[in-house]
């Protein structure tokens, strides 16, 4: 009996869908984070959270960002987020269809939606109602994204050649946020080298474009690796 209850409860709580009101509220933790907070409720649409590991860019961005497309007052209908298709072609030879071997890069994102809105299945309830999309840099040419907020997380494991893709696909009424740290590129072909400095240097040109730093200071995962880092960054200055 009490299996059944369960089971039927669990069902239950499956087929719910997200709303707005079900997602929790966070402030912002340091000074960066508020700084952020700030520019996004002062209309900025176009910024890139820059800095070290551990400083929650992407968890600020996503939640912002999904904030807005819950809320129906407003015209954004969906957040895309788009990561480098040059860090999974290695995944090839691996077994499953494309959306297995994409799921390892979506696994982030389950996390912050399971803690955002208390339920595990959070992911999965916001892409089967059209809340959100994951996408690779392989399947973005072509495609126009109005009315959206498009988070382009990792951006350090981008070429220069994505990086030119992908803003130039972002359409009418919609916002782009840029989520990096140029000291953890993970790409290791000859021929693959991050353009995310290149990138920066342009963006910095145009009046549109909003920039906030993190630092160690603004680390909040925890005191190891805040502490790892700080090591880390006073060894290579000494080489």
């Amino acid at each position: 009996m009490v299996t059944r209850k369960r089971a039927e409860t669990e069902a239950k709580q499956h087929s719910l869908k997200i709303r707005l009101d079900d997602m929790i509220t966070i402030s912002p933790k340091t000074e960066k984070q508020k700084e952020f907070f700030d520019a996004y409720q002062q209309g900025h649409y176009f910024c890139a959270l820059s800095g070290v590991a551990g400083t929650g860019k992407t968890y600020i961005a996503f939640y912002k960002a999904l904030e807005e497309v819950l809320d129906k007052s407003n015209p954004y209908q969906k957040l895309v987020i788009i990561r480098s298709s040059v860090q999974s072609r290695e995944m090839g030879h691996l077994p499953g269809d494309a959306d297995e071997k994409m799921s390892m890069f979506t696994e982030p994102y389950k996390q912050i939606a399971a803690e955002l809105f208390k339920r595990r299945d959070a992911w999965d309830r916001l892409v089967e109602q059209d809340y959100v999309e994951f996408l690779s840099t392989s399947f973005i040419r072509g495609t126009t994204f109005n009315n959206a907020i498009v988070i382009l997380d990792e951006s350090q494991n981008c070429t220069m050649h994505e990086l030119d893709t992908i803003i130039t696909r972002i359409g009418h009424t919609s916002k782009f946020f840029l989520c990096g740290d140029y000291r953890q590129v993970d790409l290791t072909k000859k021929n693959d080298k991050s353009g995310l400095l290149e990138f920066l240097q342009i963006l910095r040109s145009m009046k549109e474009f909003t920039e906030i730093e993190f630092s160690v200071s603004d680390i909040v995962r925890s005191s190891l690796v805040k502490n790892y880092i700080i090591a880390k960054m006073k060894y290579e200055d000494s080489k």
